[in-house]
Parts: C-alpha cells; sequence; structure tokens
C-alpha cells in the first residue's frame, strides 16, 4: 500500500495525573527528517519518539509536539522545618513572662516564621512518564499512518488512471507507425515521378530510401520501454514498501521515451499524443513527489 508523505494524527488521555497530548504532523521532503517540540524539563523523550517514528517512516519531514500537564500528580512537594519551628516557637516563650507577653501562637503565626517550608521539586519518574506519553504517542501514529495511507489509496486511483490513459495512446502509436512509413513512401514514389517526368523510376532506390526511413523513425523500441515502465509502475503501487524514489526514476523514463517518440515521428496525430502524453506524466510526477 503506498503511502503519502503528508499526515496528521494527534492523540490525547489523562493518565497517571497527567494531561497528556501528542501531535504527529508531516510534510514532503526528500529524506526522511525528525523534528520535536517538547518542553525542556521532558527533553529526555525526544530520542524515544524518535526511535518510535522511524519504524513507521521513511520520507518526510515531520513534527512531533508533545504536551503534558499535571492534573493530580503534583511536580512539588512541601515539607515543614519542624526544628526551625520548634526553635521559634522556644525563643518566643522563653520571653513571654519577662515581657508579659500573651500566649497566642496559632498555625498563622508558624506561617510567617522564616525558612519554617521547605518546597521540594519531586524527582520525574522518567520511565512512568515515557511509558504514559508512549502510549498517547501510538495514538497519535496510528492516525497519522491512516491518513497516509487513505491519501496514498487516492493517489494510487489516480496515477492507474493515466498509466491507462498513456498506455491507450501507446497503442494508437504502435497502429499509427507502419502507416506513417507507408505513407512516406508514397509521397517519396509520387515525388521522385514528378521529378522523373514519369519515366522509368527504380522502385528498389524507392523501397531502399523508404527502409532507411523506417529504421530512423521507428519507435518499436521505445513503445515496448514505455508499456514496461507502465506494468512496472502497476507492479509497484501494489507493493508495501517506500517506492517513491524508484518511482521517481520510472517517470524520467517514461518521459525520455516520450521524448525520443516525437523527435522520430514527423506525423500530427503522434505529435499531438506526445504532447498530451507529456502533460499526463508530468501530472503523475507531480503525485509521487508526495508519495512515501
Amino acid at each position: 500500500m503506498i503511502k503519502s508523505m503528508t499526515g496528521f494524527g494527534r492523540g490525547h488521555e489523562i493518565l497517571n495525573g497527567r494531561d497528556i497530548t501528542v501531535e504527529i504532523r508531516a510534510v514532503n521532503h526528500r529524506y526522511y527528517e525528525f523534528g520535536c517540540r517538547i518542553p525542556r524539563s521532558l527533553g529526555f523523550l525526544e530520542e524515544k519518539l524518535k526511535t518510535l517514528l522511524n519504524g513507521k517512516i521513511s520520507r518526510g519531514k515531520v513534527e512531533v509536539s508533545v504536551l503534558v500537564y499535571n492534573v493530580d500528580a503534583p511536580d512539588e512537594k512541601i515539607s515543614i522545618n519542624k526544628e526551625v519551628v520548634k526553635d521559634y516557637i522556644e525563643a518566643l516563650r522563653s520571653v513571654k513572662d519577662e515581657f508579659s507577653l500573651t500566649d497566642d501562637l496559632s498555625l498563622s503565626h508558624i506561617m510567617r516564621i522564616p525558612d519554617a517550608f521547605t518546597v521540594v521539586k519531586e524527582e520525574a519518574d522518567e520511565e512512568r512518564i515515557w511509558e504514559d506519553v508512549k502510549f498517547v504517542a501510538e495514538q497519535a501514529l496510528s492516525k497519522f499512518v491512516a491518513m497516509r495511507e487513505a491519501e496514498g489509496e487516492r493517489m494510487k486511483a489516480d496515477i492507474l488512471s493515466r498509466l491507462d490513459t498513456i498506455e491507450g495512446w501507446v497503442g494508437i502509436v504502435e497502429q499509427r507507425s507502419p502507416a506513417i512509413v507507408e505513407e512516406y513512401r508514397k509521397r517519396l514514389f509520387d515525388k521522385m515521378a514528378e521529378v522523373l517526368n514519369n519515366t522509368n523510376i527504380d522502385e528498389s532506390r524507392i523501397l531502399l530510401e523508404a527502409g532507411i526511413f523506417s529504421e530512423k523513425t521507428a519507435v518499436d523500441e521505445e513503445t515496448v520501454r514505455l508499456r514496461s515502465h507502465i506494468a512496472q509502475f502497476r507492479t509497484m503501487l501494489d507493493g508495501d514498501e517506500a517506492i517513491g524514489r524508484k518511482l521517481d526514476f520510472l517517470v524520467q523514463e517514461m518521459n525520455r521515451e516520450t521524448n525520443t517518440i516525437g523527435s522520430k515521428v514527423q506525423d500530427i496525430e503522434v505529435t499531438k499524443i506526445v504532447v498530451d502524453q507529456k502533460s499526463e506524466i508530468e501530472k503523475i510526477r507531480e503525485q509521487i513527489q508526495n508519495i512515501e
């Protein structure tokens, strides 16, 4: 199954207190290029995500975006410095009688004590975070691949239709080619008869000239190769491997054979076919630029 190089997939889940969103998008590119937009604190995920995608994508400029928000999984922990609080309380009470103070210490007073509380950054469980992000990334990847495959099927149908059209024109050229040689032989005979004022004409000479012309204008080899390229095209389109570069080569060869036919055959009908055929080949070329 052929795949388009463009595609988009999105996954979203809330797992283990984290709201996770992963998006994968890709556009045309000659080779495979990976990019990642991810919070700096989760930088350890980038290489893992790259490895995850490597086995699924062979061409295209791919960008992965990851967003992770803590919902029920706080990333900070607050602790009370009990020794500090105890020392402050004992110090205050030691002067209570001396200065006739009311012992009205409460939690609100303790909250104002410097260094009474310590905020500790919780150490992230990287393995747990990766497993959760991977789960969501696989969702996004599945949708991304499905979109590529659906677009690939549409492209395949269009290309096959154009190949059928080209193959039909090749058949017309093959049928027309012998008639072109015969028409040339007749024109040559008539011209020589006129020049020689209807005197005896060496018909063997005319046949020789017609034979030479036939050699120069025969397009059998070109049409045979065109049919071969078309057959290879269809076979590749039914395969499962990445074929974009191979198809690009076939298109170049098809264009080469078509140009050769156009240069060999000086016939209005064939010339029109060559022009139309080059147009169809160009449309196929544009399509395969987006095939993985």
